[in-house]
C-alpha cells in the first residue's frame, strides 16, 4: 500500500516529465532513427515508450552526495545509434535547465531545485508529503 500524497507527487512527476519529453521530441526527435523495436512518438498511450525520448527521474537516498536525497534525472534516448558524448551533454543540460522552469508550474508551493551532483542533474530540496 502506497500513501496518496506520495501517488500524487508522483504523478505530477510524471506530469511534467511528459512536457519535457514533448519538448525534446520537438527539438531532436528526428535527429536519430529509432530504435527497431521503438514505437514513434505517439504509437502508445505512454510518453516514455514511444518516440525518441524516455525522461523521468529516479529517487536517490543521497549517499556520498553534497546534495543529499533527490530525483537523479534520467534521459534515455532509444536509437541503436552512436550518440557523440558532447550531444549527450547538451541534451541532459538542456533537460535540467526544463525541469528547473517547470519545476515552479508543477510544485508551485515548495522550494525544489536543479544542481549537477557529479556527473548527474538532481532535483532536490522540498521532497517531503507534507502533514500525514
Amino acid at each position: 500500500m502506497r500513501h496518496p500524497k506520495l501517488i500524487e507527487w508522483e504523478h505530477t512527476l510524471k506530469s511534467m516529465f511528459d512536457d519535457i519529453d514533448d519538448c525534446l521530441e520537438d527539438k531532436y526527435g528526428n535527429l536519430y532513427p529509432l530504435h527497431p523495436n521503438r514505437t514513434i512518438r505517439g504509437g502508445t498511450s505512454n510518453k516514455e515508450s514511444d518516440g525518441l525520448f524516455n525522461v523521468g527521474c529516479a529517487f536517490s537516498a543521497g549517499y556520498g552526495s553534497r546534495l543529499g536525497r533527490g530525483y537523479v534525472i534520467e534521459v534515455h534516448m532509444s536509437t541503436l545509434s552512436e550518440i557523440p558524448v558532447e550531444i549527450k551533454k547538451i541534451i541532459e543540460k538542456e533537460t535540467a535547465e526544463l525541469v528547473r522552469a517547470k519545476l515552479k508550474t508543477f510544485f508551485p508551493n515548495r522550494e525544489l531545485n536543479v544542481e549537477k551532483d557529479g556527473n548527474i542533474y538532481k532535483i532536490f530540496g522540498d521532497l517531503s508529503l507534507g502533514a500525514l
